[in-house]
């Protein structure tokens, strides 16, 4: 089992799926701070093709902005791969807007799992400034999308088991 770094500066063990050749992930990311969004998706593909997902069974997905990410998510979890990861990076400016982009991906994303349908990993970082943001995006906190990856490999092997 392989290891990743994980946001606290730990490390953190990337699980193997109950399949990883049969494993299916559909990544979905916001376009907006593409940066760090994209820093974010390459880790959470890193850590899939680590555990040894193909390469053909990562599919990846743009969108606008962060609050586009619920409905991909809506429309791909349907099609029943084995996990769906959104992928943003909302920073806070000096209005609200940051507030409501935040509230509604967050409870967009939680009404989607509430389904039990198949896993959302939600890989939407939320930070004060650029810098955190880089930081959790393959800097000296590690990647938030690996992360992701590692806990869609999770949550895809519990729903195997039990389903």
């Amino acid at each position: 089992m392989s290891t990743i770094l994980n946001t606290n500066g730990t490390s953190l063990q990337i699980p193997t799926p109950y399949d990883a050749n049969a494993f299916k992930c559909d990544i979905v990311t916001a376009e907006w701070n593409s940066d760090i969004t994209h820093a974010l998706r390459d880790g959470a593909i890193k850590t899939l093709r680590t555990a040894g997902v193909k390469k053909e069974n990562i599919r990846c997905y743009d969108v606008p902005g962060t609050v586009e990410l619920v409905n991909a998510a809506g429309v791909l979890v349907k099609r029943r791969p084995d996990a769906v990861i959104i992928i943003g990076c909302v920073i806070r400016g000096d209005t609200p807007h940051f507030d409501y982009v935040c509230q509604q991906a967050a409870q967009g994303a939680a009404i989607i799992n509430a389904r039990g349908e198949t896993p959302l990993i939600f890989g939407v970082i939320t930070v004060d400034t650029l810098e955190q943001a880089q930081q959790r995006a393959g800097g000296i906190l590690g990647n938030k999308g690996s992360e992701a990856a590692a806990a869609a490999i999770s949550m895809a092997n519990l729903h195997a088991s039990i389903c």
